[in-house]
C-alpha cells in the first residue's frame, strides 16, 4: 500500500497540534502538582528548568527538563506517526512550532520559556545521532566554561552545522531542515540576548555559583 502526502489542510492541522503540544507549560505544571512557587514570580521569571532550580528542589527541575524534552520530541514524533507521508518540509514546520509553543506558549499568554530542552526534544526525534552531537557540545562548553547560557549558545549554532556536514556520515541532510535548525538556532540567540549581554560584561552567572554584581 503506497504511503501518500498528507493534503495541506492536515499539515496545518500538524503544524498546529505541534504548537500547542510545545505550549504545554511543564515548569507551571510541575511546580504547581508539587507545591512549589509559581516559577512566573520569583528569579529570572522564567517558566523553564534553569528557574525552577532556584527552589532548590532538584527533582521538580529535572521533571520540568524531562517534560520540556519530551514535548519537543513528541511533537515531532507524532507527526510522523499521525502522517507517514509527511515530506521534509511540513515536518521542518512542525519541528519550528514545536519549538515556538514552547518560547511563545498560548497557554501563558505567548510569555515561555529560552527553549533549549525542547530543542534538544526536536533533535531527538529528528536525528537521535544529531541530538547526541550536540548535548556532548553543550556539556563539553559547560564543563570548561561553567555557563550554561554559553553552552546553550555554542551548541544552538553548531546543530545545524553538524546536520549539514554529518549528511551522507550518518543521516542524510534535508534542506528544509537545515532551515529549521538555522531557524531554531537564531530563536535561541534572541532568546538569550540578556545572557550574550551578561557574558560580555562578565556577570553571567557560572553553574554552581552565585549571580555576579
Amino acid at each position: 500500500m503506497a504511503i501518500t502526502e498528507p493534503s495541506l489542510a492536515f499539515s496545518a492541522a500538524l503544524i498546529l497540534l505541534a504548537y500547542l503540544i510545545g505550549s504545554v507549560p511543564f515548569a507551571v505544571v510541575v511546580s504547581k502538582l508539587m507545591g512549589l512557587q509559581d516559577p512566573r514570580s520569583y528569579g529570572s521569571k522564567n517558566p523553564g528548568a534553569t528557574n525552577v532550580l532556584r527552589t532548590g528542589n532538584k527533582t521538580a527541575a529535572a521533571l520540568t527538563l524531562l517534560g520540556d524534552a519530551a514535548k519537543g520530541w513528541f511533537a515531532v514524533w507524532l507527526a510522523q506517526r499521525l502522517a507517514p507521508g509527511i515530506t521534509p518540509g511540513p515536518l521542518a514546520a512542525v519541528a519550528v512550532a514545536a519549538f515556538l509553543g514552547h518560547l511563545y506558549p498560548i497557554f501563558l499568554g505567548f510569555k515561555g520559556g529560552k527553549g533549549v530542552a525542547t530543542a534538544l526534544g526536536v533533535l531527538v526525534a529528528i536525528q537521535p545521532w544529531l541530538a547526541l552531537a550536540t548535548a556532548a557540545t553543550w556539556l563539553i562548553i559547560a564543563v570548561f566554561f561553567r555557563y550554561s547560557s554559553l553552552a546553550s549558545l555554542v551548541a544552538a549554532f553548531f546543530a545545524p552545522v553538524y546536520y549539514v556536514f554529518g549528511s551522507g556520515l550518518a543521516w542524510r541532510a534535508q534542506p528544509a531542515m537545515g532551515i529549521a535548525l538555522a531557524i531554531i538556532g537564531v530563536l535561541l540567540f534572541y532568546r538569550h540576548r540578556a545572557n550574550i549581554a551578561r557574558l560580555v560584561q562578565g556577570t553571567e552567572s557560572r553553574i554552581g555559583g552565585g549571580k555576579k554584581k
